[in-house]
């Protein structure tokens, strides 16, 4: 199975790790990355709940990606996370605007699995870690410095960089006004057509109503006639 040619590092960090006689190493913990180049080197996965070893991993050692497993060629070096946290990241990073205060955290990135390039980041307004919350892009050009724990950019405000992933708030807000919106529509609809009813039922009654009085003097008229003929000697 082709490999994909980019790939976001919490998608690689959910996958099960997997080696040569299908052995699992478990799942990604986080990133292996040089942050000067914006560079990932490779990521490390956790045995299990109760193992305070980590396999850390090399992109090329990435084999082929299926279902939610990723398949590695060789063995890992094994480590432990003291050591691995003290590892450079820029994960969980604070984002600062140009007046020098904070709008946001590092959450995650897009980069290529071949060269291990990040192409951009993205950004959550507060703790990443949430499920379902917003993600802003963030382009490399718009970094002017980083250091351990802060990334400093040119943009005032997250409303400066592109949204690429809506919070299940937003989006709930938004199908609400979709629906309220179409609700509005309906509303006017029946109302206009309601409208018409009335005016075709009001010339209706109007048609009536002329008619009625027409007949109603036809019919004086021709007994006003038939009187008279009446009163007239016969010759």
């Amino acid at each position: 199975m082709k490999l994909p040619k980019e790939i976001l590092l919490s998608e690689l960090l959910n996958y099960i790790v997997k080696g040569n006689a299908a052995l699992n190493y478990g799942n990604g913990e986080n990133v292996w990355m040089h942050p000067p180049v914006h560079r990932i080197l490779g990521w490390y996965s956790r045995p299990s709940n109760f193992d305070l070893k980590r396999n850390v991993w090399k992109l090329n050692q990435i084999k082929q990606i299926i279902d939610n497993e990723i398949y590695v060629n060789g063995e890992p070096a094994v480590s432990d996370l003291a050591t691995l946290n003290r590892f450079p990241t820029l994960i969980e990073a604070n984002l600062i605007n140009k007046k020098g205060s904070k709008i946001g955290v590092i959450a995650d990135f897009l980069f290529e699995i071949k060269t291990g390039k990040i192409k951009h980041y993205l950004v959550s307004r507060s703790n990443p870690k949430i499920p379902g919350s917003s993600r802003w892009k963030l382009n490399i050009e718009n970094i002017n410095d980083q250091q351990p724990g802060l990334v400093f950019c040119e943009c005032l405000s997250l409303n400066d960089l592109s949204l690429v992933k809506s919070s299940i708030k937003n989006e709930f807000l938004q199908k609400g006004k979709k629906i309220m919106d179409r609700f509005d529509d309906m509303k006017n609809i029946a109302s206009n057509r309601l409208e018409d009813w009335l005016e075709e039922d009001e010339d209706i009654n109007q048609n009536l109503d002329l008619k009625q009085d027409s007949f109603y003097n036809e019919d004086i008229t021709s007994r006003s006639f038939s009187e008279k003929k009446e009163d007239e000697p016969w010759i």
